[in-house]
């Protein structure tokens, strides 16, 4: 059985230091051991997840359906959370799998994409009608406090107030994988965690730079 590995990271300073890729080629060459897998090709992309046309990929599902192997990624973020991408990549008659969930099939992906692209979706339309609402009623918008801001209003807008924590959670996520980076080259406390997203050009989740207080915050919604 043959495999070909797909990798993925954000940026340049991901590829150069090899953060993020050790975890992933950990990943992948278990999950071909415990199969009997034989690697026979490796492809690294640079690039951002939201973006579909990556040439890396490209080339991985070429050689898989050239070879007859099967596409191996570490997660499946490592693909995308497109239902378009994931169309695209199921109509290249490349077989795949992700070490995450390797008991997933072609249905399963496509459905799990379809549903955390529809609440991403969804996250989007309440946070802009809740911040419509609150703008309606008179509150300040762009308040740091969020939602305690809109509690502290007095107008009993429940919905509102769930969609600002709906979007911070969500934040939370995609802020995780940059974290769990920065913590793997060493980082420990919260100022230097901080330090480090700053140096990865990370912006905040209200804009501009990281501090400890925002740190802390991030981690104490993913629970960590």
């Amino acid at each position: 059985m043959k495999a070909v590995a797909y990798y993925r990271v954000s940026t340049a300073t991901q590829a150069r230091s090899g953060l993020g890729l050790d975890a992933q080629r950990a990943a992948v060459a278990d999950l071909c051991a415990s199969r009997g897998m034989e690697i026979i090709a490796e492809f690294t992309e640079v690039e951002s997840g939201k973006r579909n046309d990556r040439p890396e990929l490209t080339e991985a599902l070429r050689r898989a359906k050239l070879t007859g192997a099967t596409l191996v990624v570490a997660k499946l973020d490592r693909l995308s959370r497109s239902v378009a991408f994931l169309s695209t990549l199921q109509d290249s008659g490349a077989k795949f799998i992700a070490a995450d969930m390797p008991e997933a099939n072609e249905l399963t992906v496509h459905i799990l994409a379809a549903v955390a692209q529809a609440e991403r979706k969804a996250i989007s339309t309440r946070t802009k009608e809740a911040l419509r609402a609150a703008k309606a009623r008179g509150v300040k918008l762009g308040n740091p406090n969020g939602a305690a801001s809109l509690k502290r209003a007095g107008k009993g807008n429940v919905a509102a107030i769930e969609a600002v924590k709906d979007a911070a959670q969500s934040r939370a996520q995609e802020l995780a994988g940059e974290i769990e980076a920065v913590k793997a080259a060493g980082a420990q406390s919260l100022r230097e965690i901080a330090q480090g997203l700053n140096e990865r050009h990370i912006e905040a989740p209200r804009g501009g730079s990281w501090y400890p207080s925002g740190v802390k915050r991030v981690l104490e919604r993913l629970g960590t």
